[in-house]
């Protein structure tokens, strides 16, 4: 039987501890000693590292379509915070220290997030959109990740896109962040954009770029445990030199995740977990608390 929190037994209580949790958040990012990056230019940097496109409306989603209209909404908001920002040498791109405020002068509408396991409407919901948009971008720079939550269940099959597994980036205020550093001598630039389908984001920098970057799996596996699938997959990063061609590989980190949709049959899926399968450090029982989706 699976243990309670207190905030389950006692709901009345958990305002006060997301409060307790975002004032310990923030608070550790005041202390910690990083530089976070503040800065915004509406002037573009002057080379484009990567780009992409992500289409807003799920019309298959199987909830109520006005929830996708709010998660636009959502992410219009927050992508405002983030719009131009510019990552300088040493700083740390922090999600939350940019979107904290957002909702500020607008409020947030409810978007679909999942909690304990379950889709349901809430406020702000949508924003994961946005994190998961920026992990693929990042994930295509030189720059270091330094923190990163994959979702704990996988609710919903892979899209059309065929990205690679395990490249999702999970936010919560108070509980979850997304944060890549910049430990190279050139700036970089995030640029975020949306028309009536889709949003658009781009990495530019003001250095020339000598690297181009491919992400994918080299092992994906499937595995049953008290009567749940999970996936485990590898996440690895290839780097071409553009002047002399030579190729590197660099292994970036496991993902393990629970799968919430019936998989194809020709999928193995082994009735025990390997001893080597161990779920991603940093993502235990806290980001089954409320990831946003």
């Amino acid at each position: 039987m699976v243990r309670k929190r207190i905030t389950q037994v006692f709901p009345f209580l958990l305002p006060i501890r997301r409060r307790q949790r975002k004032f310990c958040f923030y608070l550790g990012m005041a202390l910690d000693g990083n530089t976070y990056s503040k800065t915004r230019e509406d002037r573009p940097l002057s080379y484009e590292v990567f780009e992409i496109s992500s289409p807003m409306i799920n019309g298959q989603s199987g909830y109520d379509i006005e929830y996708q209209f709010n998660k636009v909404h959502n992410l219009k908001l927050a992508a405002g915070t983030i719009d131009h920002i510019v990552i300088n040498p040493g700083e740390t791109f922090s999600f939350y220290q940019l979107v904290r405020f957002a909702d500020k002068h607008i409020p947030y509408k409810d978007g679909l997030t999942l909690i304990d396991g379950k889709i349901v409407g809430t406020y702000g919901g949508g924003l994961c959109q946005l994190s998961n948009m920026l992990f693929w971008m990042f994930l295509h720079t030189p720059l270091t990740i330094v923190e990163r939550h994959g979702h704990a269940v996988q609710a919903i099959p892979p899209g059309a896109e065929n990205l690679p597994q395990g490249t999702d980036a999970a936010v919560n205020e108070g509980w979850l962040d997304l944060k890549v550093r910049n430990d190279t001598l050139a700036r970089y630039q995030v640029v975020i954009t949306f028309d009536d389908d889709c949003m658009y984001g781009k990495v530019l920098t003001d250095h020339a770029p000598s690297l181009s970057y491919e992400v994918f799996n080299k092992e994906i596996a499937y595995f049953e445990k008290k009567g749940r699938v999970f996936q485990t997959v590898s996440v690895w990063q290839r780097m071409l030199d553009k002047k002399t061609s030579r190729i590197q590989e660099r292994f970036l980190y496991n993902n393990t995740c629970q799968i919430g949709y019936r998989l194809p049959d020709n999928i193995k899926v082994s009735k025990k977990e390997n001893e080597n399968h161990e779920e991603e450090k940093g993502c235990g029982f806290i980001r089954r608390l409320l990831c946003r989706i």
